[in-house]
């Protein structure tokens, strides 16, 4: 792999001091940082062997890590609008997802893919469906992407009782995904057991899916949490217990269990996530599309929580932009929490270290620091609707408030660029969008017959 120089207007390292670098470069080689270079440093550097990427009007930050996304949905954007979670999967997402073959679950993960990568998110933790689990995976290997990636599994569905599998085949299949793709790809892809949540899982489900955990190193437990009342109420009347503590009990709450939403709990929940080291996946603009609610985060925040940002699928969002999360994120607390509840650089660092911190990857990526992968994405803060002024105290300003996909102009996974000058490399963008198209048409007839 060729050792490349970049030359940056900014670098936003996250790095412990959380330092912004003036007219730095970032030095990359095999994959990983090498050298994050100061001004001065960079007089004494000397002759370079390599790639020199003149990137002095552009600002380099770690690329984001979204922690929640649902690719195999990205097909159904525009067609799930208007409804609350548990009609919009009973009327709508259930009966798309049972309708995927596999061309259409490939066709799905790509179109997501690309539109994740050309909007600067590097790594995701994505949650498929129960068939053709497999699509996702060839697309997330082929596109360059990091990613942990698992099935989601149902052995209850009383809405649409299609869309299920008996424990037995949901364990036995998610066993076989894992073995094969856990650390595929250097390491960049990874496995999360998925029981999709409370409501699809029996108790035995639950227990021996966060059991693979255990027997896997690295393996995590991805499921959704608390996301609306009414299915909190269900949980309470099945349960006997808030879907927090009902986890708790049965033993799968832990360090590895990641929980989207957590926007319904109360205070000994939250403290349960606390003891726990459970982290919380933010999904803002889903949890107001849906009329869910907003999650605690300044409190879950104050106790220590980690909590990371992720759009959910397409169909309840309907963009998968991190930037859209990151302003949600931020504003959606002020009038509850005040003016100063969630800063930006607090917001910005949610997208960037809490989502490494959530996937056990801090050691890896989620800032810009020697040693560390080089996922790096440069983005151009000139344009009209960012501030006329770059300064040191307003970078995060710039990038949260402000920032949109079309401030990113280049991205890079492994030191391997994926998106660069404006142009998709991992895919052909416009067959991307045809084959979508084509597929959504096709699976819609489906439906229909």
């Amino acid at each position: 792999m060729t050792r490349t120089l970049i030359f940056c207007r900014s670098i936003v390292t996250m790095d412990s001091r959380r330092r912004i670098i003036r007219d730095g470069a970032l030095l990359v080689d095999d994959g990983r940082i090498e050298q994050v270079l100061e001004r001065d440093a960079l007089d004494r550097f000397g002759a370079f062997d390599g790639e020199v990427v003149n990137a002095r009007e552009l600002v380099a930050i770690p690329g984001f890590v979204q922690t929640h996304i649902h690719l195999c949905q990205t097909l159904f954007r525009g067609l799930a609008d208007d409804l609350e979670l548990l009609d919009w999967l009973r009327t709508r997402i259930f009966p798309f997802e049972a309708a995927h073959s596999a061309l259409s679950m490939y066709a799905s993960a790509r179109l997501g893919i690309a539109e994740l990568i050309r909007s600067g998110t590097t790594t995701i933790m994505d949650m498929g469906s129960i068939h053709h689990e497999e699509e996702i995976f060839r697309a997330v290997e082929e596109s360059g992407i990091r990613a942990f990636i698992g099935k989601a599994m149902m052995d209850i569905n009383e809405t649409f009782p299609s869309l299920r599998e008996s424990t037995a085949d949901a364990l036995a299949s998610t066993v076989r995904q894992a073995e094969a793709w856990h650390r595929a790809s250097g390491g960049r892809i990874r496995y999360a057991v998925a029981p999709r949540f409370v409501l699809s899982c029996s108790e035995g489900l639950l227990k021996e899916a966060h059991a693979i955990t255990r027997s896997m190193p690295g393996v995590l437990f991805h499921t959704h949490v608390a996301e609306n009342r009414t299915e909190v109420e269900h949980v309470r009347a099945r349960c006997g217990a808030g879907n927090v503590e009902y986890l708790d009990r049965i033993g799968v709450l832990d360090r590895s269990s990641c929980l989207a939403h957590c926007i319904w709990l109360d205070g000994g929940e939250m403290n349960l996530l606390a003891g726990r080291r459970a982290k919380v996946l933010h999904c803002p603009t889903s949890n107001l599309k849906l009329g869910s609610g907003i999650a605690p985060v300044p409190e879950l925040l104050r106790k220590g929580i980690t909590v990371s940002l992720g759009a959910d699928g397409a169909p309840c969002n309907n963009t998968l932009d991190i930037f859209q999360e990151m302003r949600h994120a931020a504003l959606i607390q002020r009038p509850s929490h005040g003016a100063s509840s969630m800063s930006a650089a607090t917001v910005f660092e949610l997208a960037t270290l809490g989502g490494a911190a959530t996937l056990g990857l801090e050691e890896e990526v989620g800032s810009l620091e020697a040693g560390k992968r080089a996922d790096i994405v440069l983005l151009d803060l000139r344009q009209l609707h960012n501030p006329s002024t770059e300064m040191a105290n307003n970078t995060y300003s710039s990038i949260v408030y402000s920032g949109s996909p079309s401030n990113v102009r280049s991205v890079m996974v492994d030191g391997r660029w994926l998106f660069r000058n404006g142009t998709l490399l991992s895919f052909d963008e416009q067959e991307v969008l045809r084959t979508g198209r084509t597929e959504a048409e096709t699976l819609l007839k489906r439906i229909d017959a």
